[in-house]
């Protein structure tokens, strides 16, 4: 029987992030993949490439979670883009309303500081409402800054000192992106569940942030999880897969590039 995971997340049309990534994350790594989307985005050609931000209404989002928990057993969830406090209202709803074994949270933060205002309340509200029925985090280095309360992650060390605070206060396995923001040839990334702490490295590719990364690595652990992985076994097999994605990245017309997921082999 093939094992099946959710996404609930925004969808990106042109392929390269959100439920879209997800999903094709999921059929690579052998896992029957449904999605719940919880807004559009789509890229403003016409305005430096900004997003165009649609969100789904709350009883839309809560029937697609309905539908496909109904169809399917699914014990194993993803959780990417939200991005108002309405929408992170209707999922923890109907999550709390079923029993997922596995939820993956990543912890799409919107607020660059503390002003007042809609970006500060969503990732409030991500953080009061999301994270406590979180399982495993993916946060990025920015993410990583927010959730631990710290001031500067410049080095692994402080990465993964980031990492043990955010398992600390969330009781959550995380792990914790550095990508290509910490110096060196590596891109690190910190795995911690409470008991270890592993360094899962590889050498860099480029310099430049590569869209989908960060779905591409939250999903991959997702369907590992889904069928049966232990946590850090996910995380391994997240890291090639993103490895692979970046290697084999797909162009376009704008400034930036997208993961591909469809050359990974195990």
């Amino acid at each position: 029987m093939t094992h099946i995971a959710l996404t609930i997340a925004g969808s990106e049309t042109t392929g390269g992030a959100g439920a879209q990534t997800d999903l094709k994350t999921f059929h690579q790594l052998g896992t029957f993949g449904t999605a719940a989307l919880t807004c559009i985005v789509s890229f403003d050609p016409k305005n430096d490439w900004g997003h165009r931000f649609v969100p789904v209404e709350p009883q839309v989002i809560a029937d697609q979670i309905e539908a496909t928990t109904a169809v399917h057993d699914i014990d194993t969830v993803k959780i990417g883009m939200l991005g108002t406090p309405a929408t992170i209202d209707a999922v923890a709803a109907s999550l709390a309303e079923r029993s997922f074994t596995n939820v993956v949270l990543d912890p799409v933060l919107i607020c660059k500081g503390q002003e007042p205002g809609a970006a500060l309340d969503t990732d409030n509200a991500l953080k009061e409402k999301m994270l406590p029925l979180a399982t495993f985090v993916t946060p990025n280095h920015f993410e990583a800054l927010a959730l631990s309360g710290m001031e500067s992650i410049e080095s692994v060390a402080e990465l993964t000192e980031a990492a043990k605070r955010i398992h600390d206060t969330y009781d959550v396995i995380v792990l914790a992106k550095g990508g290509v923001v910490l110096e060196g040839e590596d891109a690190v990334d910190v795995f911690y569940d409470g008991d270890q702490t592993v360094e899962l490295r590889s050498p860099k590719i480029g310099q430049e942030r590569v869209s989908g990364a960060g779905c591409t690595l939250a999903a991959a652990v997702t369907a590992e999880l889904a069928k049966g992985a232990t946590p850090l076994e996910a995380a391994r097999v997240a890291k090639d897969v993103v490895v692979s994605s970046i290697e084999n990245r797909q162009g376009g017309h704008a400034p930036f590039e997208a993961v591909y997921q469809g050359n990974y082999r195990a």
